[in-house]
């Protein structure tokens, strides 16, 4: 089910001949796309998602930076989470150093990196960068009086201001970015797909909505497109999302980042 053959293999190179598309959004697709290459892989890239601003237009975003100083915790998700918190910080002049009291909870490196680039240091990384992971880290730091902020994406899981609030945590939630699907994605991945010699053979995920926004655009006809084509998820989450479609992945990353989905895929092909 779902898994094509190699066509041949070039030391140094185990992706050559290797049709991988990228679903990530544009913008962002280089952190995958490039490294595939390198391995030799033919890229092709159309992202399902794309980033837009919040339907309140950072209202409430624009609050919690200005209040800051009221939280103890800090919790980002995603690099898109920091990029934006960042920029509306600065752009209303608010000094870095009034966070210097905060805990600040990064998903997984790739956030860290992003947080400490703004002059910001990290507290906890979780060891899996998944919700259920950072709750396990920052359990022994959280208390009833604790007061957090958690910037993320409009549609997300529940599961880590829940279980905060479980914990008697107060847990301001701040949409700080939507995702859609780009206006034109439906009818490059239909004509992908509709010909022999364009399909690919791999696709890969890197979000839940990347999953769900692809499984959109195919249609009624999912499962004859995807015959024979291999699926590649970033992690648990995602992975959770393809079976639940119907589609779970041939290749999950053990590491749930970028490279850890590369090291899968090259892995999966030179077996």
């Amino acid at each position: 089910m779902n898994k094509a053959p190699i066509p041949f293999r070039v030391k140094g190179k185990p992706l050559i001949g290797w049709r991988i598309l990228v679903t990530r959004a544009s913008g962002q697709a280089f952190a995958l796309s490039n490294p595939l290459r390198d391995l030799g892989a033919e890229v092709i890239e159309i992202p399902t998602i794309e980033i837009r601003s919040p339907v309140n237009n950072f209202s409430a975003l624009d609050e919690a930076c200005l209040k800051i100083d009221h939280y103890d915790t800090l919790v980002l998700t995603s690099v898109n989470g920091v990029e934006i918190l960042f920029e509306r910080y600065n752009k209303m002049g608010l000094p870095v150093s009034d966070m210097e009291h905060l805990l600040v909870v990064a998903i997984g490196p790739a956030t860290a990196a992003a947080i400490q680039s703004e002059g910001v240091s990290v507290s906890i990384i979780p060891e899996k960068y998944v919700a259920e992971s950072v709750i396990e880290a920052m359990r022994p730091h959280m208390f009833k009086s604790s007061r957090v902020l958690l910037v993320r994406a409009k549609v997300a899981r529940d599961v880590l201001p829940d279980e905060l609030r479980k914990m008697g945590a107060q847990v301001d939630v701040i949409d700080a970015y939507e995702t859609r699907i780009p206006a034109d994605a439906e009818a490059r991945i239909k004509k992908l797909f509709a010909d022999p010699a364009s399909k690919p053979h791999l696709v890969t995920f890197t979000s839940s909505s990347t999953a769900t926004n692809f499984f959109a655009l195919l249609g009624d006809d999912v499962h004859n497109l995807l015959d024979n084509v291999r699926l590649a998820s970033i992690g648990p989450v995602t992975s959770g999302t393809l079976k639940s479609s119907g589609f779970p992945p041939n290749i999950e990353a053990q590491e749930f980042t970028m490279g850890g989905l590369v090291e899968a895929i090259k892995q999966s092909a030179d077996r």
